[in-house]
């Protein structure tokens, strides 16, 4: 079995009797069930997991009925809630997009805004919004409002630089934020792609968490020169030991033509697929996610309002990080509005998702092919 972002069976690709809502309903359970199996020892959080698997089963109904009524809703959003960050990382898909920055953000939404549209998911059964950046907790007045939004799991990824105490006492306040840091594997390889400094900041910071109680997570972004680093049983035991009951891997995108030999190709992520399965037997207690996996097990790409989308940081409705192109912008239209524009019902409607791709992202591969969409 090939483990996908939904950690489901596998599918045949994109066609007239795969039930998307119904792939992701499924998929929403599994994360929620292995997020209480990951918690159980720790009654704080197991209680909060349990009360969020309920609120998770009623947003399941509420997108449920929406389809119904030919509406669908996604399940995940991603939100980059701001454009600058503090590190500059080897092979960032997000500086190379110049979709993150070093300068003051200009225009950007207000805590006001962004606690809107989490509203607005909410009411619409949206159970999982990732905040992402530029590095998101430079925006605590954000995070402050997405922890008031106790029906919606919020995974941070954080480079982990600015964890505090304030930030520690909001997370043992709102369990629904859940920080999941960036580590590329030891130390070397870590300080090597983030700066000097760095792995030992996330070490100090995985041990604050532990000793507080609080869950945390990591993700890690997998090419093929740390492949079998960052799967290894030494590696995940540094992060078991020290209370990390999740882990996200996520492949490598190539940005330039220097660094195409870095993406995983169908011959590592067999590997990473087969090692995923093997630590989910060997670490019951934590969960294991790989993104973006194997699309043939979706149906293709999730990407545009199938499985989720993407709102910056200034509003703009986007079919994923990796692919900034934006035809609606969040502070003019509600998300319902936004999930039906034209670009995203063009990707929906159209076998650019579905089509077969060297690796990574499809819809980064054909970026020419999405922004000639909204000419």
């Amino acid at each position: 079995m090939h483990v996908t972002v939904y950690e489901m069976e596998v599918k045949p690709r994109m066609d007239q009797n795969f039930d998307i809502q119904s792939y992701m309903t499924k998929g929403v359970e599994r994360i929620v069930a292995d997020a209480i199996k990951a918690t159980i020892k720790n009654p704080r959080e197991s209680a909060f997991m349990l009360r969020f698997a309920a609120a998770s089963r009623a947003a399941s109904k509420k997108r449920a009925e929406l389809e119904k009524n030919g509406e669908h809703i996604p399940p995940f959003l991603i939100a980059s809630i701001t454009s600058k960050c503090n590190l500059h990382c080897a092979g960032c898909y997000s500086r190379c997009n110049h979709a993150t920055v070093d300068a003051e953000p200009v225009a950007q939404l207000t805590s006001d805004e962004w606690l809107r549209i989490f509203t607005e998911a909410d009411d619409l059964g949206i159970s999982f919004i990732l905040l992402a950046g530029g590095e998101p907790m430079l925006r605590r007045d954000i995070i402050e409002a997405a922890g008031k939004r106790q029906n919606i799991l919020f995974p941070i990824f954080t480079n982990g630089t600015f964890l505090d105490d304030k930030y520690l006492t909001l997370f043992d306040q709102s369990r629904n934020l859940i920080p999941i840091m960036s580590i590329e594997g030891n130390r070397e390889v870590t300080d090597a792609r983030r700066g000097k400094g760095v792995y030992d900041r996330l070490i100090s910071n995985m041990d604050a968490f532990q000793k507080r109680g609080l869950i945390f997570g990591a993700s890690v972004t997998v090419a093929t020169e740390n492949l079998k680093e960052v799967s290894s049983d030494s590696f995940i035991e540094t992060l078991a030991s020290r209370g990390c009951k999740a882990v996200i891997f996520a492949e490598f995108v190539p940005v330039t033509e220097e660094s195409k030999e870095l993406a995983p190709g169908d011959e590592e992520r067999e590997y990473l697929a087969n090692e995923i399965a093997r630590l989910r037997e060997q670490y019951p207690e934590m969960v294991f996610v790989s993104f973006p996996g194997d699309e043939k097990s979706s149906g293709g790409c999730l990407a545009a309002g199938r499985g989720f989308f993407h709102i910056n940081s200034h509003g703009g409705a986007e079919p994923c990080p990796f692919s900034p192109f934006s035809d609606v912008n969040i502070r003019d239209k509600g998300l319902k509005e936004a999930m039906n524009s034209p670009l995203f019902t063009s990707l929906r409607s159209g076998d650019l998702l579905s089509d077969d791709h060297k690796g990574g992202c499809v819809l980064y591969e054909k970026r020419e092919q999405v922004e000639a969409l909204l000419r």
